[in-house]
């Protein structure tokens, strides 16, 4: 738990994988399919897939009520974002309990790119402490060959939410078909019955 969190002591139901933008369908698309049938078959649990609205530009404006009302994100969820999800993530984790959030690919600015700005993710300081205490359990995923974004910016990261890091230097944005890292650390979320 993160210090000075004061998330309930709850256990999580289910995970919900938020996109990052642009992916097509995400059922097929990268690991989050791959992911979420692994997440289906632990007893008890259940993993949410959607595609989302305004996939392309990932307006803040219209994720974060989606998360909210459709996806249903809430103290008991546990939120994975990759890239513009792991701004959604952060920016819901602001003003929403969460059981957790794992971050793949995180940054912190709309890194020059006017399709990002458009987005309403990065154009105010973010409520570092706030994303702290509403969250349970902070995991983060970076890598510094990241095509997309520079080191800095997932460390920025890192250091302002005392993240669980997974600092790697070979895995890109993430964009592989499979990712057992990931499903390990979601499974040591979810309490084993005895």
């Amino acid at each position: 738990m993160s210090e000075g969190s004061s998330a309930p002591v709850v256990s999580p139901v289910k995970a919900v994988i938020v996109p990052g933008n642009g992916g097509g369908d995400v059922e097929s698309c990268m690991w989050y399919g791959w992911t979420k049938k692994r997440l289906d078959k632990i007893p008890d649990f259940k993993c949410i897939l959607r595609n989302m609205p305004d996939p392309y530009t990932a307006r803040e404006s219209i994720w974060l009520p989606f998360m909210e009302s459709e996806l249903q994100c809430d103290s008991r969820t546990i939120v994975i974002g990759h890239s513009s999800g792991a701004a959604a993530a952060m920016r819901f984790a602001e003003t929403h309990q969460v059981f957790a959030i794992i971050l793949v690919g995180a940054y912190t600015s709309d890194l020059g790119d006017e399709n990002e700005r458009e987005s309403g993710y990065f154009n105010r300081p973010w409520q570092w402490e706030k994303i702290k205490l509403n969250c349970g359990h902070i995991i983060q995923f970076g890598s510094t060959d990241d095509p997309f974004l520079p080191w800095r910016e997932q460390q920025e990261v890192a250091d302002n939410l005392s993240v669980e890091l997974y600092k790697y230097t070979n895995r890109g944005h993430f964009q592989n078909t499979e990712f057992t890292d990931l499903l390990e650390a979601v499974k040591k979320l979810i309490p084993t019955p005895v």
